[in-house]
């Protein structure tokens, strides 16, 4: 692999394309925050707000600024979107909002605690840039918030019923385990006095994450019932997001490193190999962004696009896994998810990724570049970690 080229691929394309953006057009002077529904070019088509794209701009930035530059815009816009969070986006019973107007007026809540973890993703990183107490106390609060919910569903002050009866099919995600393994993983790193407190919901959500990988079908299930099964008569059940396994793989091996666990390394490689062979598409290049364990038609209309984030996942697990382990298998599809990633998604006219493609790989029209669920996270998350991991390796 040429270090060299990648590294001036990626810083080039954080720092003169992604980071700018969202300072330049995302940023609400007036209301505070950032106004995340930008189209191709920059320009706000919806005044309303996204929780989580508060909360990860909040964190993303203060990553940034402690891992790649002393930028004080942004630590600025940082704390701009925390100071929203604060102000707006809690509800009286102690759970976040989903979406809000500009000015911070509910709209939407939900029932997963995304929007929690964000937050304190946000706080904590916050708190390791500037020493901000309050952030550490704000991120600590919510956190025991979230793991009591994890635990026992009983303790979220917010009941809502689940998408399915439980008395008729009860089902547990794969999605709060794997987001609260990466929470988990942030708090530790600036939470130092907590750390046997972290590990043990490490393994906690580690061992939870394993009961989705389904052997005989090669594949992790992004739900299965309570009692640890795959229920495979439906084909909401059958769903695999390889995107959300890139993902995983990439926490996973995060751990795999920090513990020097090989048995959990190779874990992380058997979820990636799997991943990759389930979801890449070989007719048109790029990952698909849902596929059925047993090959059967898929529900969700969009199962054959292609988005963004799965592909930033990718890249990440890729480059850490060909860090880790030296084989080259890892070294080609960093090279080969990079190729896509950049010759499809990414716009050098206006900044920023595209988020979602036809499978043909042409963005859907009109195309945009943040919207609810899109704005300053997974391609900066990418970029950067590329960036450190890349440095690591030549400095060997």
């Amino acid at each position: 692999m040429d270090i060299k080229k990648y590294l001036s691929l990626y810083e080039t394309e954080l720092d003169e394309y992604c980071a700018p953006f969202w300072l330049k057009y995302a940023v609400d002077e007036k209301d505070g925050g950032i106004l995340n529904c930008v189209d191709e070019k920059g320009e706000v088509y919806s005044l309303d707000k996204s929780v989580w794209m508060q909360g990860r701009c909040g964190y993303m930035y203060s990553h940034l600024y402690n891992t790649h530059k002393k930028d004080p815009e942004y630590l600025k816009i940082a704390k701009s979107c925390i100071d929203f969070l604060d102000q707006h986006c809690f509800d009286a019973d102690g759970r976040m909002y989903f979406t809000v107007t500009h000015d911070g007026l509910p709209l939407r809540k939900r029932r997963y605690y995304f929007s929690e973890t964000f937050y304190i993703m946000a706080n904590i990183e916050y708190y390791g840039a500037t020493g901000d107490v309050e952030k550490l106390k704000n991120a600590k609060k919510v956190f025991d918030l979230v793991y009591a919910i994890y635990k026992d569903g009983a303790n979220d002050p917010f009941q809502i019923w689940p998408k399915t009866y439980p008395t008729t099919r009860a089902l547990k995600a794969m999605g709060p385990s794997m987001i609260l393994l990466n929470v988990t993983y942030i708090m530790r790193e600036f939470d130092k006095e907590n750390e046997e407190r972290y590990n043990a919901i490490i393994d906690e959500c580690i061992a939870e994450i394993k009961l989705h990988y389904i052997p005989e079908y090669h594949a992790m299930l992004e739900s299965i019932t309570v009692d640890n099964k795959a229920f495979l008569d439906s084909a909401p059940e059958r769903i695999i997001n390889p995107g959300h396994d890139l993902e995983c793989s990439f926490f996973l091996a995060q751990e795999a490193q920090y513990r020097n666990d090989k048995e959990l390394l190779a874990f992380a490689e058997l979820v990636f190999k799997d991943a990759i062979k389930n979801g890449w598409d070989e007719t048109y290049g790029g990952i698909l962004y849902f596929k059925d364990c047993l090959g059967k038609p898929v529900e969700a209309y969009e199962h054959d696009m292609k988005l963004w984030w799965p592909h930033n996942e990718g890249i990440n697990a890729s480059l850490l896994l060909f860090q880790l382990t030296g084989d080259k298998f890892y070294a080609d599809w960093f090279e080969k998810i990079t190729e896509y990633a950049f010759s499809h998604f990414s716009d050098h006219k206006y900044g920023e990724w595209y988020g979602y493609l036809r499978r043909d790989g042409k963005p859907t029209e009109p195309p945009c570049k943040g919207h609810t669920y899109k704005g300053p996270f997974h391609v900066m998350r990418c970029l950067n970690n590329v960036i450190g991991m890349l440095k690591e390796m030549s400095s060997k």
